[in-house]
């Protein structure tokens, strides 16, 4: 007689498992987020005489001098900023997931990455749960894409989609988006957590046994992670972030687990009516609109992964009827913003208490590195005294409790970006001076405390 199905619930923020409901989660802490779900025993394998029956196939320990690198089995995908943030290129039977706010651009990426896959002669599967063909065919005029190679399926059912994988025998395979797409196995609505980490454990599966790239479309929740558990992340080789306003017409893709290549790595691209144009130099990006002589406004130079990249910060001190100042921060930290202003007042003397202080980095982009805490002090200085820092001036450095001035990495980097632009001084941490000071067309000052630095600038 057959098992009949078992009720649990189950958190659709971390996947713990009760057998009875409860208002919060004792692992994430969050409230309302268990939901009902029904699930099947799985029965012993066994034989006929109670032994357990051996697998299919077993893996035997392989000799670590005798495992081929898969370094060389990089394939590019076309688009040297998705290359990049990938860690090279794509690699064979790897697992990516792809998340991003609705309209953020993710099914206009994909459907570029898959069109290049394609006009290199390999066979691309696009699989999509929310879309009909004749949607993708629509898109696809718009942003040019022609290739015979690519075939379109439109299915939600996970073990239809494995058929005909097997079938077709694709080089990749493309799923928009993994919350839709549900196995018959999990007696679960699609999208829940069960559906989730069942489908994304399939997936995982077929990539490594066929050496498949395989990319899942996510969505993203309004707390800004992607929707399922936080396994899902666990599971996937790599996790990629879309981020960008819909204000302003580039986007950023942020690398943020990579088990092939660097992490917090970023790939810039504008957004525009034929898709996703790479942007290959992104400081000029951030600093084309730049006013000129303007107080508030310093350029520091942060770094994305490997990549440096100049960035304007701008800051606004101004008088309030209050009693006590506000303090906002956009694209970079907030309490990291109010330490700034307490080590200005209690080792410079700046009486900030009774003023609105108001950070933004130009652009849309977050800055998440000490290496700014110097390009913001120096804005909210130049502000408060309203000063105006000069044009060709560059600045990066930490700032301490005690108003000094700490090194930090890839200096040489950083500053080999702002000679590229054209930038003719550069105030740095004293502690890195020594590794660029050589650079021709550059004033490279070293500085040890925030008051020495506020000295050179003013």
């Amino acid at each position: 007689m057959a098992k009949t199905p078992k009720t649990i619930f189950v958190c659709q923020k971390c996947g713990r498992q009760e057998r009875k409901w409860h208002g919060k989660c004792a692992d994430c802490g969050e409230w309302s987020s268990f939901v009902e779900e029904r699930f099947r025993a799985s029965a012993q394998k066994q034989s006929k005489t109670g032994a357990a029956v051996k697998p299919a196939f077993e893996n035997r320990p392989v000799s670590y001098s005798d495992i081929k690198p898969q370094d060389d089995d990089r394939t590019s995908s076309g688009i040297p900023e998705f290359d990049r943030v990938l860690g090279g290129g794509i690699v064979a039977g790897s697992l990516v997931l792809i998340g991003g706010a609705p309209g953020i651009g993710k099914s206009t990426l994909v459907a570029q990455v898959s069109d290049h896959l394609a006009k290199l002669k390999s066979k691309v599967l696009y699989v999509s749960g929310e879309e009909s063909d004749r949607q993708i065919k629509m898109r696809g005029e718009r942003l040019g894409i022609d290739a015979e190679s690519l075939f379109v399926l439109a299915e939600t059912n996970l073990e239809s989609i494995l058929a005909e994988s097997d079938r077709l025998k694709p080089d990749s395979i493309i799923v928009d988006s993994i919350q839709t797409v549900f196995s018959e196995r999990v007696e679960s609505a699609p999208g829940s957590v069960s559906q989730v980490r069942e489908v994304a454990g399939e997936f995982m599966m077929y990539a490594k046994k066929t050496s498949t790239p395989v990319f899942l479309v996510g969505h993203v929740t309004k707390e800004g992670s992607i929707a399922g558990p936080k396994t899902l992340e666990h599971i996937v080789d790599t996790v990629l972030y879309f981020e960008g306003d819909r204000h302003h017409n580039h986007r950023i893709i942020r690398a943020t687990k990579n088990r092939f290549g660097a992490a917090n790595e970023i790939g810039i691209f504008e957004m525009t009516n034929r898709g996703l144009i790479p942007v290959e130099n992104a400081s000029e990006l951030f600093l084309q609109e730049r006013p000129e002589g303007a107080s508030g406004s310093v350029v520091t130079i942060a770094m994305e992964g490997t990549r440096p990249m100049l960035v304007e910060v701008q800051a606004l001190v101004s008088g309030t009827h209050q009693g006590s100042g506000r303090r906002m921060a956009q694209g970079f930290d907030y309490n990291r913003t109010s330490l700034l202003i307490a080590v200005l007042e209690k080792r410079l003397g700046f009486q900030l208490a009774g003023d609105d202080v108001f950070v933004n980095v130009a652009g849309g982009i977050e800055i998440n590195e000490p290496a700014a805490d110097l390009g913001v002090a120096a804005a909210i200085a130049s502000s408060f005294k309203n000063l105006a820092v000069p044009a060709e001036t560059a600045l990066f450095g930490e700032v301490g409790l005690t108003g000094e001035i700490r090194g930090v990495l890839q200096a040489q980097a950083r500053a080999r970006e702002a000679q590229t632009l054209g930038f003719k001084r550069l105030i740095v941490p004293a502690s890195n001076k020594k590794g660029i000071d050589k650079l021709l067309g550059m004033r490279v000052i070293g500085v040890k405390t925030l008051e020495e630095a506020l000295d050179e600038l003013f």
